[in-house]
């Protein structure tokens, strides 16, 4: 799982990532995002996240992403282990099958950081 940027206190609200229009990030700021960004580039990732957040329930069982990807299983496991170590979604092992659920806060953190400084 990826590890959280500390949260850094900005006029009374909390923010993790701050914006990288903001000022210049360090190392483990830049890192961070990075992983983030990186999960998300690629158009199979990207298909799983909108499958995600269309899902009525708020999750999705792993065997449910192999059609509509037109991908084997295998392949949709390594996706859902790239966008789960950088933080971006959860699985619940339930018997045979694991249930996905995205991170909203982690993705409104890398929305956040690419938002202009006001």
């Amino acid at each position: 799982m990826a590890k959280r940027i500390a949260t850094m206190a900005t006029g009374g609200t909390a923010q993790c990532c701050p914006s990288v229009l903001a000022s210049p990030l360090d190392a483990d700021q830049a890192a961070e995002l990075a992983s983030g960004f990186s999960a998300l580039a690629d158009p199979v990732r990207l298909r799983v996240l909108s499958i995600l957040a269309a899902a009525p329930e708020g999750e999705v069982c792993v065997c449910d992403f192999v059609d509509p990807l037109g991908k084997s299983q295998p392949t949709v496991s390594h996706h859902l282990k790239i966008l789960s170590d950088a933080g971006l979604v959860h699985g619940n092992r339930r018997g045979k099958w694991v249930w996905y659920s995205l991170d909203r806060e982690r993705l409104a953190d890398l929305q956040t950081a690419l938002q202009p400084v006001r």
